[in-house]
């Protein structure tokens, strides 16, 4: 299908404006997501850029606005505004990062982010602690390393993820490749963002300045996401559409397609759930551009624009059908797909310590624990950017591994980590399969502590393993401060996300593979409540699991929980 074929159906099914919801009346008329911005980025009254329009379009650049909520209070009672700041996230297909870009992304970091940089759980970075004069130095300093903040958040193609498995690396060039030129092909296409941070100048174009996203962009966001099996490090089933690398015997065949996945739900809001994606064909390599511009075309056209709760491309899914859908995307592309080749998922992890493949290069995972690089582990890794000839891949579990590293050089990177960090890979086996959201203190959507947290109720949970012999068993853990399940925490082992501060609700049974929904057996819970929950489950594995059942497994065959067959009926 002809980027033209693409024009002409952009707007074929579109509403008239006064029928649309709120935010997409805002991008409506928004000018291709320029706004206001420059002009509010200018007002020196306060911290925070003033249109309630402009904060929503800057997600759409890559930026948050947000505040500092421990002391949110006080400045209320001191009548000041709060303590305004943004949080910037990088734009960084596939994780892959060279040490040049790392360097400045550590110099930007120091000077501008309050001395820390975050790893997502998107396989990228957030600077967090920016204030909004130092917007656009972040910006134009990453621009000398060819990165950018575009798309990495708003309604539209988000980061666009790959798996980083080092014992995948046979094929992990080719569809890292892939991704990249994925992510440059489905991110916006104005020149807001050049004309508001890089200062250019508008130029009037002869064609439509959105030819595929039109005014109102996508009707939410929409994740994409390459898996290398045997490995599901990306959760390839929580995207909304998943690509998964099949072997031929040549090289790369193709790819199955997996369509509709998605974490986000409301509390109290039993409309709202948890979906996994659905595959539904396989394609070959040579068309995977013509099938994300297919399955992105449905969901722009038919996605709900009136209400953002029901808007993701699940839900738009659910209610068409699943064949429907398969059916129109096929019509999009112009052919069908081919039936779904096998394939073998056995770990959502990373591989730890140096891992060696059959190219002769080596791969050390350096373990970044809820992916928070504070002053000393900047100034590790800074050291080994310095030497490093190799790259950098960024995990969707939070991690780095130092990828592409010679025979000759290793000595020189193991000295550094015996400098720096001795004990570097000092960690249980939960925490190595534990990811957490970054909440509190800075994301205005968290209810409860996420990342400041996990550390000590883990030490918690590891003192009830170590009393039922489990310590050695991997469980997976996902804790995100809102339900919004930036952690996926909804196909985790253990899932925690936040109700209030100090309160989550507990889920149970998730698949360690990311294949199976979890069920909710506590809700609006303390520590207490949780840990005993945990150790009641932890003694019946004990004492009944099945030799190598994992433990999401055997809380669904020992009925503790009742198995999630579709997300529509997560909340039954």
């Amino acid at each position: 299908m002809t980027d033209n074929a693409l024009i002409d159906r952009s707007r074929d099914i579109s509403q008239p404006l006064e029928q649309l919801g709120a935010d997409e009346r805002m991008k409506e008329t928004s000018d291709y997501l320029r706004g206001t911005i420059a002009l509010g980025l200018l007002d020196r009254i306060t911290g925070a850029v003033p249109s309630a329009d402009d904060v929503k379009l800057m997600k759409f650049h890559g930026i948050y606005q947000q505040d500092d909520r421990d002391l949110r209070d006080e400045r209320r009672r001191q009548k000041l505004e709060p303590a305004f700041q943004f949080m910037i996230r990088v734009r960084l297909p596939g994780g892959v990062c060279t040490p040049r870009q790392w360097l400045k992304l550590d110099e930007l970091a120091r000077a501008h982010g309050g001395e820390t940089l975050r790893i997502t759980t998107r396989q990228t970075f957030q600077f967090h602690w920016v204030l909004k004069d130092s917007l656009r130095p972040i910006i134009q300093g990453l621009h000398e390393t060819l990165l950018d903040t575009v798309a990495a958040c708003g309604d539209d193609s988000r980061g666009v993820m790959c798996t980083v498995d080092p014992q995948s690396s046979r094929f992990h060039a080719a569809v890292a490749a892939m991704a990249k030129r994925v992510s440059d092909h489905v991110i916006p296409k104005t020149r807001a963002y050049h004309e508001i941070w890089h200062g250019n100048e508008r130029v009037a174009g002869s064609g439509p300045e959105e030819p595929f996203y039109g005014r109102t962009y996508m009707p939410r966001k929409f994740k994409i996401g390459f898996a290398l099996p045997p490995s599901n490090d990306i959760d390839v089933y929580a995207q909304d559409l998943g690509f998964i690398a099949i072997a031929g015997e040549d090289g790369l065949a193709g790819f199955n397609v997996a369509i509709g996945g998605g974490m986000g739900r409301t509390d109290q809001a039993p409309e709202t759930y948890p979906r996994l994606a659905s595959v539904i064909g396989f394609i070959p390599a040579d068309q995977v551009i013509a099938c994300a511009d297919a399955v992105m075309t449905v969901q722009r056209d038919y996605g709900d624009r009136k209400d953002r709760q029901h808007a993701r491309f699940k839900y738009t899914i659910d209610d068409k059908g699943l064949d429907w859908i398969t059916a129109e995307i096929e019509r999009t592309m112009g052919f069908a797909f081919e039936p779904p080749r096998a394939f073998t998922f056995t770990s959502n992890g990373d591989s730890y310590g140096w891992n060696t493949t059959p190219d002769g290069r080596h791969h050390r995972t350096l373990i970044i624990e809820n992916g928070r690089l504070d002053l000393g582990l900047l100034d590790m890794i800074r050291d080994i950017a310095h030497v490093h000839r190799g790259t950098f891949w960024i995990t969707p579990n939070q991690n780095v591994i130092v990828a592409g590293v010679k025979e000759e050089d290793r000595p020189t990177i193991d000295a550094i980590l015996a400098e720096h960090w001795p004990d570097i890979d000092n960690f249980s086996v939960l925490r190595r399969n534990a990811i957490a959201c970054v909440a509190l203190p800075t994301c205005g959507l968290a209810m409860a502590e996420s990342e400041r947290y996990l550390p000590s109720l883990l030490d918690r949970i590891e003192a009830i393993l170590a009393e039922n012999g489990l310590s050695d068993e991997p469980i997976t853990v996902r804790m995100s401060g809102c339900p919004n399940g930036c952690s996926r925490p909804y196909i985790a082992e253990i899932g925690l996300t936040g109700r209030a501060p100090g309160k989550y609700n507990l889920y149970l049974g998730g698949g360690f593979h990311g294949e199976r929904l979890n069920r909710m057996v506590r809700e609006n819970v303390g520590e207490p409540v949780i840990l005993e929950v945990l150790a009641d489950a932890f003694g019946r594995y004990a004492r009944e699991r099945e030799p190598g059942e994992h433990f999401g497994d055997f809380i669904i065959r020992a009925g503790i929980v009742r198995p999630v067959t579709e997300g529509r009926f997560f909340n039954d």
